[in-house]
Parts: C-alpha cells; structure tokens; sequence
C-alpha cells in the first residue's frame, strides 16, 4: 500500500482491506491523483472519482460521478477496449462498505483489467527500454487514431484562437495562487507574454488549421502513464470530463507525449515520436505550433500537480515530491517559449532633459534594439538635419499639436514594420499624454509583441544644466529649452495606466550610465528570456 494517510476517507480506508472484493486479492495498493483514487486489487483496477470541483472539472455529486464513469468507458474504447469492464456501485450497509450488493450506494467505481507493470511507457523510460520501434508504432497509432476520429464544426470551434486564449486564461487564473509557490512571478509573467503575443502572431495559422480538420476528438491526456506495451499498444485513461479539453488540435496531442518524454529526459525518442507522426500523418504543419502546445502542455502539467498541495489526504513526502515537479514542469514550458521570443515594444518617456534619449540609446545596445526617435522624425518630416536647429515656441511650427501628430503616426507605422520583421524597437518621445502611451501599447498587441514603458525622471537642477550643456553640444537633435521643461512639465499626464510589471520609473540624476544598467537589469527579470527557469 502506498500514498496513503490518516486522513483518507472511511470508505477508501475500507476498500484497502483485501477481504472486501469478490475475487483474490493479497494486497491492496492505493495511489492518488487530484482527482481520482486509484486501487489495484490482485487482477483488477478499481478507479474512484473524488468529489472535486476545480470549474473545469465537476464531480462535486454522485451522479455527476456515475455520469463520467460511463463517459471513460466509452471513450476509452476507442484505444483500449479491452481493459475497461464496466461500472461497480460501491455501497455501504451497516456501517460497512461492500463493492455492490444490498444497500445504500455512496459511490461508484471504474473496474478495469490490470495492465503489467512491466509493459507500462512510463516505468519502460525509466528502465531505459523504450526503443526507437516502439515511439514509431505508437505514433502509427495515434496518426491512424487521429484520421477516423471525430471532427465538425462543433469540434472545430475548440481549435480556434477564442477558446485557445480561453484555456490559457483559465491556466493563468488557476496558476495564481500559486505564484511564488509552485512557479515564480518572473516565469508567470513571461509565459503570459509569450502566449498573448504568440496568438497574436499566427492568428492566419489557427484558421488553417480549423480549415484543413486538424481539430479532433482526441484523447486529451496523452503521458506515458497512459501508454502500456502488451501484445498491441493500449492508450488508456482519456479525458472524459471535458469536450472541451478533449476536442483540440492533434498537434497539441502530439505535443503532450513529446513534452512528457522531454520532462523525463527522453529528447530522442520525442523527437523521433514527432518526425513519425508528421511522416505517417503528412501533416507537417503541427512543427510550427509544436512549441507552443508543448508549452501548454507542460504548464496544465505544472497547474494539475499544484492542485494536490492543498489535499489533506496527500502525506508530506508526497507534496515534496509534487512541488518539485510543478517547479520542473514550469521550467519546461519556459524552455519551450524562449526560441519563439517575440520581439519588445519599449517607449520611453519624460520631460525635455531627463535623460530619456540616452536611456533609449543605452538600452539599444545591449539588447540590439533600433531606436526611432521623435525628434529626428519630426526633423525629417520638416525637411530640416538632424543637427540643424530651429528654435520655436512650445506648441507652435514644427512642434505644434497638429505637427507632431503627424511625427508619432510615422514613429507607429515604422515601429510596426520593424515588430513585423521580429525586431526590438524602441519609441524615444516624450509621450506626455495617456493616449499616445495607449496607443503604443495596443500597436505592441497588435503586433504580438511584448511592451514595456521606462518614464525618465530628474531634478530641476540636474535638468537645467544637461538643457544648457545640450545648447553647446553641435550633435544635439532636441531644440527643446527650459521653458519647454515647465511647459511639458505642466500638461504631462502621469503613467499610471500600466501594471508594475510594464512600467518603471528610472531616476537619472544619479548618472544615466547606472541608469541604463538598473533598467537592463529590470528588463531582464521581467520581460526578456535570459534566467525565467
């Protein structure tokens, strides 16, 4: 017997007792999932839904449970018929507990046929005798699964970017507790960005896969814990208790096994599981949202074993053993969202002399961003060099309301053909107003790239004397003066529109050198790649 504590419930303390069932058992052994009790009693496999309610998963009454026990037989017919037996009531009579017969029926249990241990995938990886033949056969076999399984318009939607986006969100929303727990805030906020600007990027591949019927009624849980080699191979233990998370893309089913065989260290029988997937199949299409179902793979992974920390029923070595592989899993997704980096929208912004430019251009180098700069736009559109200047009052000539209007449309329209290429770019500007930062923020959506705002901030006296130095300095683009300052200084409406984790405030009055490093440094832990695991 394994897994087990004080505080199980009456009923399965009952059930370990071997003289309860009608056939010869010598010993009965308990293991558990967040959702289930599984136990394996001589011959045969008893599985027990526990009474959970997880918003995505309802088994919170007897029948809902009776319901979905009759859901994993049928379902589970279609890859391995011969293992699932039927329905068993458990009852309860005179304070004792019996599998059928008279009495009050408590609960009802899946009766499966016990597969070999020595034939099961996961406990093969770990013995190291899983071959190359056998990936290839089971990848045969999900490919053929795949062909004649179900598909309509019904299931279709399941595959679009709407219901996509939903699961993540729910992943997201699920996960949130347990930042800091099971996953840190650096790697939550990153995979949130990866995947929103994921979606956004490849909108025109989801329709083409909804268009070519690659959305299916798959199985859904597809670990090689479900996998068992025998005289054929059976797949085993689907979803049952949701269409939603069953109906997907088969790329997403064949992301599930691969990441499975990566978090146990199996890298070349995954991607030989793939490449005979893609061959016997001929969808080659599923490589370019590979990563991103891997991801998400590993990361319901990581949010599935977080929800039995909270289990009373689950002992101590137990929980630390499912901490660290939530901790695992979430590493993982992270690894496979770090080759698909998108690329970064920062605006800086600030009054004349705080030293926003240098910032743009400092943190330009060390990420190998381009810059596009508000005052040389508006130069050019002035017809005007860059080093020419021409000094004109604050909302007038080429620095009037309607000019520069016409300068922030040309900085969006450049920044967005070079987020478009997959480069980094930064808008150096003032951006003084709410709406012009809100429209940089949509532009970074639109594109599907990540967003960050670094406001430049200084005193009075260190921003007189960088106004006065910059009128002696033959390669200054700004013109702007002090009288500039209070002007700016009197109509700036304060960045309060984004969270923490899009937005910083830099000092620069202690040098914009150490300035630029604190700002990589925060770019770094929030935003870019380098250290999420």
């Amino acid at each position: 017997m394994s897994n087990t504590t004080t505080v199980l419930p009456e009923m399965i303390q009952a059930l370990l007792d071997p003289r309860i069932y009608p056939h010869p058992v010598d010993e009965v052994e308990l293991l558990q999932t967040h959702i289930s009790f599984v136990l394996l009693a001589g011959e045969y496999v008893y599985k027990i839904k526990k009474p959970v309610d997880f918003g995505f998963l309802n088994f919170s009454t007897l029948a809902r449970r009776r319901y979905y026990c009759q859901q994993e037989i049928t379902l589970n017919s279609r890859l391995c018929p011969e293992i699932y037996l039927g329905i068993v009531p458990i009852v309860e009579d005179k304070g004792e507990y019996h599998l059928g017969g008279r009495g009050r029926i408590v609960e009802y249990a899946v009766k499966m046929a016990r597969l070999p241990r020595e034939g099961m995938m996961d406990y093969l990886l770990a013995e190291n005798k899983v071959t190359k033949d056998m990936v290839e056969a089971l990848a045969d076999k999900l490919a053929n699964f795949h062909e004649r399984s179900a598909t309509g318009p019904a299931i279709a939607r399941q595959g679009s970017l709407r219901t996509v986006a939903f699961n993540w969100e729910e992943n997201f929303k699920q996960t949130e507790a347990n930042v800091g727990i099971t996953i840190s805030a650096k790697q939550y906020r990153y995979l949130q960005a990866y995947v929103s600007a994921f979606m956004q990027r490849h909108r025109s591949l989801f329709r083409k896969r909804i268009a070519e019927g690659h959305i299916r009624d798959c199985h859904g849980d597809l670990r090689a814990a479900a996998v068992c080699f025998t005289d054929d191979i059976c797949v085993f233990d689907c979803i049952e208790f949701s269409r939603r998370f069953r109906y997907s893309d088969v790329a997403s089913e064949v992301a599930f096994l691969a990441m499975d065989l990566d978090v146990n260290g199996h890298t070349e029988l995954a991607q030989t599981f793939v490449d005979r997937y893609v061959k016997t199949s001929g969808d080659g299409d599923l490589l370019n949202l590979l990563d991103f179902y891997r991801c998400y793979r590993a990361y319901v992974r990581g949010k599935v074993e977080g929800f039995t920390l909270g289990q009373p029923e689950i002992d101590a070595e137990t929980k630390d053993k499912t901490l660290d592989a939530c901790k695992r899993y979430f590493a993982l997704a992270c690894d496979y969202a770090s080759p698909s980096q998108p690329p970064l929208l920062l605006i800086t912004c600030g009054l004349v002399g705080t030293g926003k430019s240098a910032l743009a251009n400092g943190i330009a180098s060390k990420f190998d961003m381009d810059v596009i700069s508000s005052d040389v736009v508006r130069k050019e559109l002035a017809g005007i060099a860059s080093q020419d200047h021409r000094y004109e009052p604050y909302q007038r000539g080429i620095y009037s309301r309607q000019f520069t209007q016409r300068t922030y449309k040309v900085m969006f329209d450049r920044g967005r053909e070079l987020l478009r290429q997959g480069r980094s770019v930064i808008l150096d500007a003032t951006f003084s107003q709410k709406q012009q930062r809100e429209q940089a923020h949509r532009l970074a959506g639109e594109a599907g790239a990540l967003f960050f705002c670094v406001e430049a901030a200084a005193d009075e006296a260190t921003v007189r004397q960088r106004l006065e130095q910059r009128t002696h300095d033959p390669s200054a683009v700004s013109d702007a003066g002090w009288e500039v300052y209070e002007a700016q200084k009197a109509t700036f409406e304060p960045v309060n529109e984004f969270d923490d984790w899009q937005q910083m405030i830099l000092y620069t009055g202690w040098g914009i050198d150490r300035s630029i490093n604190y700002a990589v440094e925060a770019l770094d832990g929030r935003v870019l790649p380098t250290g999420v695991r």
